[in-house]
């Protein structure tokens, strides 16, 4: 959560730095916005993540109508992005951005922005129609204690639809109890006077002239109160802060140090689970490292292997444990791959797996077929 926070405000110095200068809505787009949903874990570059002039399916939808950005968060559709350029104030009524959120059940947010500022829509008040409302707003020109951990929560896999209504509600409440109680703090009404005297002595008779005595001393007592808790936060002992894993760090088996499970491999997992997830349930899908080479096995049996991948070279590449045929050069072919003479494909990135998604498939069929395992 603190490498988080970090960037955050890093990004937060950015969009005062590059803000003034994205006078278009492209701009904003390529230098404000993708830059933040890299950072809560959408990446720009993944149409598993995000894609970009997004037109969905529905009754009254019109060919001209595109929602920016829409979001996925493991295979599910969870947010819809309406972009404005970074000098335009937010509207406060947006039908298209409506329209789509209301067509599609699962979305749990729509989120409109000009780079620097954020609103945040739900559908707390009618399932499925999107309120008039923003539950949450952000600002990044001027950013407050709590934004980034509620920033957090919008992050990839965290992002849940049964979470959303409960989490708009509390920020819903909490945003008008903290207005009531700034304003009764700071303007120190008659009611909030009445409240403080009748808590600290129930047998007192409030009248008028009790009310104005009471007054001064209320708003002494706050003014106390207040700066009792400033010195009581900022004399506190620090407390250990906790070790933040990286997720894009190395995982060293705590058994075998020789075998190190890289980012790159993890992601090579996730990359196959999301092609295969229509033909298996993705459980069956699992990997297995040694220190030689990285597998992705079919129910975690070493036999039923789909392709190993080997990262560590110059230039990273799998094979499949298939035999390859004609189509499958073609496929790889068509993809812009290299077939290395050892029938080893080159695979640049991880991501570059999605390109051959019928070898994947092949390979699956292959190892759920047990007669390919009987021993003759």
């Amino acid at each position: 959560m603190e490498n988080f926070t970090q960037r955050i405000k890093e990004h937060a110095d950015h969009i005062a730095e590059a803000g003034p200068h994205c006078r278009t809505e492209e701009t904003t787009k390529q230098a404000l916005i993708l830059p933040l949903l890299d950072i809560l874990g959408y990446s720009p570059f993944n149409p598993l993540m995000v894609r970009a002039e997004y037109q969905a399916d529905f009754t009254g939808a019109k060919n001209s109508e595109r929602v920016d950005y829409a979001c996925f968060s493991e295979g599910e559709l969870v947010m819809f992005i309406e972009a404005k350029p970074y000098n335009q104030k937010l509207p406060k009524h947006m039908p298209q951005l409506s329209r789509y959120f209301n067509a599609t059940p699962n979305v749990c947010v729509g989120a409109v922005t000009n780079g620097h500022e954020w609103a945040f829509y739900t559908d707390l008040k009618n399932n499925n129609i999107m309120d008039d409302k923003p539950f949450l707003k952000i600002d990044f020109k001027n950013m407050g204690i709590l934004d980034a951990s509620e920033l957090a929560k919008f992050r990839y896999g965290h992002l849940k639809t049964e979470n959303m209504r409960s989490l708009a509600e509390d920020l819903t409440y909490l945003t008008s109890f903290k207005s009531v109680i700034y304003n009764s703090l700071k303007n120190v009404d008659p009611e909030f006077v009445k409240f403080v005297s009748n808590q600290a002595d129930p047998t007192l008779r409030m009248t008028q002239k009790t009310l104005d005595n009471m007054t001064p001393i209320v708003k002494k007592a706050i003014k106390d109160v207040l700066s009792s808790l400033v010195t009581d936060s900022l004399s506190a002992p620090e407390q250990e802060k906790p070790v933040e894993i990286d997720p894009l760090a190395a995982v060293v088996d705590p058994d075998n140090p020789n075998i190190v499970t890289t980012y790159q491999e993890r992601q090579l997992l996730v990359y196959v689970q999301s092609i295969l997830k229509l033909s298996t349930d993705i459980e069956n899908i699992e990997s297995k490292d040694t220190a030689s080479y990285y597998s992705i096995v079919f129910q975690g049996k070493n036999n039923r292997w789909l392709l190993h991948y080997d990262g560590d070279k110059k230039s990273p590449d799998i094979e499949f444990g298939i035999e390859l045929s004609l189509a499958h050069k073609k496929e790889i072919s068509r993809a812009g791959l290299i077939l290395e003479s050892n029938n080893h494909i080159n695979l640049p990135d991880p991501s570059d797996i999605m390109r051959l998604p019928g070898l994947c498939f092949d390979a699956l069929a292959y190892c759920q077929n047990d007669e390919n395992f009987r021993r003759g």
